[in-house]
């Protein structure tokens, strides 16, 4: 296992001894791994996250070339023309 130095202020190094002290981690070294490990987590779930968004993008827009879905400016018309009929005291279509 290779070494690293890692210079940190005071505030910082007294928060890691007294996540030590308290028993959460067995050392500094244990700490900054489990910090890496969650950093590495994150960054694979936001990536899996994007993978997830840009397959929907491409259902969606293969979906709207298919002839399938609505116009977002029709929906938000009718919508609109709802809400306004609902305030004027007519049923809504």
């Amino acid at each position: 296992m290779a070494a690293m130095n890692v210079s940190l202020p005071d505030r910082m190094r007294d928060y890691v001894q007294n996540r030590i002290d308290s028993g959460h981690y067995a050392s500094a070294s244990d700490y900054v791994r489990d910090l890496i490990r969650r950093d590495q987590n994150a960054i694979m779930d936001e990536e899996r996250w994007l993978r997830e968004l840009d397959a929907s993008i491409d259902e969606s827009l293969w979906e709207m070339a298919s002839g399938g879905g609505h116009d977002l400016d029709e929906v938000c018309d009718a919508v609109i023309a709802d809400i306004q009929q609902s305030a004027r005291g007519a049923a809504p279509r």
